[in-house]
């Protein structure tokens, strides 16, 4: 964040803000150091934005989940997560939508195309932001257990190619 308060070449020392910095700077921002998005998660994804109608969405094609995932030591399952934040730097205000799938099997059986919808407001001029991730279970006795605590689950910013879409999400 540091790097895009200081992309603000408007605004004088001390009132730099974000609005008029280089927010794209946040692409590709990993949230957990020890699981990270690109390293994990293989399977081709778009994200895209619909301004007017507020709407930011993360399609996946089918993938074969063994193939296309790397997976921590234990895992039998997982989800897909998103969530689309719209933030009002000024007003420190923000609204946000998030989507799942339901917990999946981590084998080599191909999963359903994955679309997830993140409602926000319609016609925002406010920035948005696309979380996308990956949540980790193992399979004991029926019960589904977070592996390690989430210590791995992986979750990074994304954009689509017209419109910089960041990523939030709250786990």
């Amino acid at each position: 964040m540091v790097k895009v308060i200081q992309a603000d070449l408007i605004s004088d020392r001390g009132l730099r803000n974000v609005i008029d910095g280089e927010a794209e700077l946040l692409f590709g921002f990993e949230f957990n150091i020890r699981g990270k998005l690109g390293t994990s998660l293989f399977a081709s994804y778009l994200a895209t934005i619909d301004c007017a109608a507020g709407e930011i969405k993360i399609d996946l094609v089918s993938f074969i989940p063994a193939n296309m995932i790397s997976a921590p030591c234990g895992t039998t399952h997982f989800k897909i997560i998103s969530g689309g934040a719209e933030v009002d730097f000024e007003t420190e205000n923000f609204v946000v939508s998030s989507s799942e799938t339901a917990i999946l099997p981590w084998d080599n059986t191909a999963t359903a195309a994955i679309n997830q919808v993140n409602t926000l407001s319609p016609a925002s001029l406010k920035p948005l932001f696309l979380a996308v991730g990956v949540e980790f279970y193992q399979e004991i006795n029926g019960q589904m257990y977070p592996l390690k605590k989430g210590a791995y689950n992986p979750l990074s910013l994304a954009f689509d190619n017209s419109m910089l879409i960041l990523v939030f999400m709250i786990i």
